[in-house]
């Protein structure tokens, strides 16, 4: 039997020899084939470079080399596109998904377990900013989605081969795989770890990529920010009205009118919520807009270490071809 191990990798030069070496030295100890599948997502370092080394010793290692930056979350999909394995497991490969889990993860698969998600308790690395944000955006998306999003949940993760094709049928653009996963039903387990600092080098994942992870899991999986715009109006006209009666009151009952503070509050006010409600629906629609063009998720550059005559087929809209190049 054969595992995969997906790892997506931009700019980490300085932690690819340091993760092969674990992973190498954990599979050797399981009684199982393995194949290490690097996605090298448009690095501008020498990530490609190493990863063609490695590759070029050690067949079991293959590497797809993105034509540009897709993404982390596309960087994965693709990675489970090409993925073989009767299991697959996907992590980063900065060290902070320790590879001395995959034992752990591999024998509840055996034990019976379609998917095995690792929750992370802490990262030893963290902020208070990050950690205080995480914990309580998991909470929100609990309370807003209609499908279970684990606190603390991460993409290093096992699914078995039914699971994974269940999985590779979602083709959505703004991709949130954790909610995906708990969407996937299916018997789950849950394994929890700390996350160690990074090997080497400083994480990729910015504020702004965070801030647009955030809002991808809350317009994939909840209606409710749209609902709450709708409530917001209803709410904004209600006072609106109240504030009609008090002006017509003031007029009938002679009382002075000073100036025109009460109305230019009421304007403000009121712009100020339709703009709101206009950009929640404009993100909603820009979603739609995306996923109407049925685009491809990614496009490969070149393959490393698969058959010279292998057709990887991405199973989008299109059934998009990839030939892989050796």
């Amino acid at each position: 039997m054969l595992i995969s191990i997906v790892v997506p990798v931009y700019n980490e030069e300085e932690n690819i020899r340091t993760f092969y070496d674990a992973v190498t030295e954990v599979m050797s100890g399981l009684e199982y084939d393995h194949e290490l599948i690097y996605v090298d997502d448009g690095s501008s370092d020498s990530s490609a470079m190493i990863l063609r080394e490695i590759a070029f010793n050690d067949k079991r290692v293959k590497v797809i080399l993105l034509a540009r930056n897709f993404g982390h979350q596309l960087a994965l999909t693709c990675g489970l596109d090409f993925a073989h394995g009767d299991a697959v497991i996907t992590m980063d490969g900065d060290m902070q998904h320790p590879p001395a889990l995959i034992p752990e993860l591999v024998r509840l698969w055996e034990s019976g377990y379609d998917v095995v998600r690792t929750i992370r308790d802490s990262t030893e690395d963290a902020t208070w900013a990050k950690a205080f944000t995480s914990k309580y955006y998991y909470k929100l998306m609990n309370k807003m989605a209609s499908v279970p999003i684990v606190e603390g949940g991460s993409d290093f993760r096992l699914l078995n081969r039914k699971a994974l094709e269940t999985l590779k049928r979602f083709r959505e653009h703004g991709r949130f795989l954790r909610g995906i996963v708990g969407d996937l039903g299916y018997r789950q387990a849950e394994l929890h770890f700390v996350a160690p600092p990074r090997f080497a080098g400083v994480s990729k994942f910015n504020v702004r990529k965070m801030l647009h992870f955030a809002l991808d899991g809350v317009t994939a999986f909840s209606r409710v920010p749209l609902r709450a715009a709708l409530y917001g109006g209803i709410i904004c006209g209600g006072i609106s009205f109240l504030l009609i009666l008090h002006i017509i009151y003031v007029y009938l009952t002679g009382q002075a009118l000073n100036g025109w503070t009460t109305l230019g509050v009421s304007i403000l006010f009121l712009g100020g919520i339709q703009l709101i409600g206009i950009g929640i629906i404009g993100e909603y629609v820009g979603r739609v807009f995306e996923e109407v063009k049925q685009r491809p998720l990614y496009w490969v550059k070149s393959a490393i270490n698969f058959e010279e005559t292998q057709e990887i087929i991405q199973p989008d809209t299109y059934h998009s071809n990839y030939k892989v190049m050796k």
